[in-house]
């Protein structure tokens, strides 16, 4: 089945909201949206599922919102899991290629060799990646896709990312009682890198950094591949619970003041906004409330973000990698927060930094121009994108370059015309020998005529 004929449901199961969306490629590869669903999670934490009644009901209402506008049948599911899950690694292999001629099949075997160390010695997780990082060709390491070239002898140096069988499992059971299966995982911000690069953001060593509801996910990219992957379990939840906390209300109350009024930009030197009360209700009598600055809202936040902040700079110090980047994305549902940015420059001094939104995918059904659906619009072009890089996906299958559509019909007409010719060309000498063969018979019929 080729691209444009596959139909695709996408589906971001995150803490705050599941998302799922149903899409397909039309006759010019341009994807086509065909039905959005969007709920609020429930059973789901960090990534987690931690009650799979509740999940299922959110994962079945999201995907039945997004059928109602459109009766068709799924082909493939693609969905979100949560770096929380997952772990990765380095990993080489090396084969030989008897033919001289580098072929899909080769490149498949090889990256599966280099995952085959790591899925027999751990057993508790399951390979949803294989990501080239560089090839060599006889010793030549300079290739960036061997496929069709010649040679003897090809290596692969590859990032492994492999998640826990548990928790694949309890997505798996969840989606069941959606009727929903031949399921593909992708990496939460491996998603959303997809949908917020481009190939020279990846080439030159980038970071995207999600910040989502419970967690807050990052990886790294560097000569076009994702490097690392790591998160932290902090997110935009629990700024919601420091200003429930700090001011005493409830959680609701506290997430509509984060939505509404919290910011990363001084307000110390505005003295009308440093006076400006916002009306706080009180925890267990919501009829009552009290009066803060909206300075106050602002120190709370800058706290928890910088927090979240320092310790992403931290985990990347300690995996080598941190002088490898150059830009920092910020992209998922906190990136909104006004001044995040300025705050980011602040902690990854001498880093460009810049919030992100995923790639405009014009449609009549959703907006795309938010950082929250980086993830599920990442999904979308990672499953119907015609020229994607080289890796083994959750399948095992090798995602490549589909066959140009002009190339094969050129290709053909070419084979039918050279089937045709030779036909000719046949039935030309079929007609020489038969008219050979008469000519000869007319000549000996002459002589013996004569001769009697």
């Amino acid at each position: 089945m080729n691209k444009q004929d596959k139909i695709i449901l996408a589906l971001d199961i995150g803490t705050t909201q599941v998302v799922s969306i149903i899409a397909k490629n039309d006759l010019n590869d341009k994807i086509n949206i065909l039905g959005i669903g969007k709920v609020q999670s429930s059973g789901i934490n960090k990534g987690n599922i931690i009650d799979i009644e509740l999940a299922s009901v959110a994962i079945k209402d999201a995907v039945l919102l997004s059928r109602s506008s459109c009766d068709v049948e799924i082909d493939e599911t693609y969905v979100t899991i949560s770096g929380i899950n997952t772990r990765c690694v380095r990993s080489k292999a090396t084969t030989t290629i008897p033919s001289g001629h580098i072929t899909s099949n080769d490149i498949k075997l090889i990256l599966t060799r280099a995952s085959l160390h790591e899925m027999q010695t751990s057993s508790d997780y399951e390979v949803i990646h294989v990501i080239p990082l560089s090839f060599a060709v006889d010793g030549n390491s300079t290739i960036e896709n061997p496929l069709n070239i010649n040679g003897s002898r090809l290596e692969v140096d590859a990032n492994i990312i492999m998640a826990k069988r548990t928790a694949l499992s309890n997505i798996r059971n969840a989606l069941k009682k959606a009727n929903l299966d031949d399921i593909n995982y992708v990496l939460a911000p491996y998603a959303s890198s997809i949908a917020t690069l481009d190939n020279d953001n990846k080439k030159l060593g980038s970071i995207v950094i999600d910040l989502g509801g419970s967690t807050s996910e990052f990886a790294v990219f560097q000569n076009k591949a994702m490097i690392y992957n790591d998160m932290i379990s902090i997110g935009g939840n629990h700024l919601t619970s420091d200003i429930s906390m700090i001011l005493k209300t409830p959680l609701n109350s506290a997430d509509e003041i984060k939505k509404k009024y919290a910011t990363l930009i001084p307000i110390a030197d505005d003295e009308e906004q440093q006076s400006e009360k916002i009306k706080v209700p009180l925890l267990g009598n919501e009829l009552l409330s009290e009066e803060v600055s909206r300075n106050y809202i602002q120190k709370i936040t800058h706290a928890r973000v910088e927090e979240i902040l320092i310790l992403i700079q931290k985990r990347l110090l300690d995996s080598g990698l941190y002088h490898n980047i150059n830009t920092i994305f910020l992209t998922g549902g906190m990136s909104k927060i006004p001044g995040i940015d300025m705050l980011t420059r602040e902690v990854f001094q001498g880093f460009h930094v810049q919030v992100k939104n995923p790639i405009n995918i014009q449609n009549g059904y959703v907006n795309f121009n938010d950082s929250s659906l980086s993830a599920v619009a990442g999904l979308i072009v990672y499953a119907l994108d015609t020229d994607p890089a080289l890796e083994l996906d959750s399948n095992r299958n090798l995602r490549e370059k589909k066959q140009d559509n002009i190339g094969s019909r050129v290709a053909e007409d070419i084979n039918l015309i050279d089937t045709r010719t030779t036909a000719t060309m046949s039935q030309q000498k079929e007609k020489e020998k038969e008219t050979e063969q008469s000519s000869s018979f007319s000549t000996i019929f002459k002589k013996i005529s004569e001769w009697i």
